[in-house]
């Protein structure tokens, strides 16, 4: 009886079911049709090796946290932007204000500017 040859795909799906979704070599095996032996194979052979996982997820988890870090600086930034007080008036230097009281003809505060 001869072997049947499956496609680098295939084995790649059978794979994938095992190591990321947490099937059991021995479900896969009886739902597709491949005996344990072989499925256990490729598993050994296309899996990526767990010092390669975790540096891979050790990777990540550096790029996620510079991310963080940068995304922090910019906040904090706008918050002390938003901290230091703001002018209120946009008056020219030549601008003088007078506050005083007369009678009911002129307003109690008339602006004057000196050109």
């Amino acid at each position: 009886m001869a072997k049947p040859k499956f496609p680098e795909e295939f084995k790649l799906e059978e794979v994938r079911q095992v190591v990321e979704r947490g099937y059991t070599v021995s479900d896969v095996a009886k739902r597709q049709g491949v005996s344990v032996q072989s499925l256990y194979k490729w598993v050994k052979e296309y899996s990526p090796d767990a010092t390669d996982r975790y540096e891979a997820e050790l990777k990540d988890v550096r790029r996620e946290n510079l991310k963080l870090k940068a995304d922090l600086r910019r906040a904090q930034e706008e918050r002390d932007i938003l901290k230091k007080p703001q002018r209120i008036s946009q008056k020219t230097r030549s601008e003088v204000r007078l506050y005083f009281s007369c009678s009911r003809e002129i307003s109690s505060e008339a602006p004057v500017s000196y050109a």
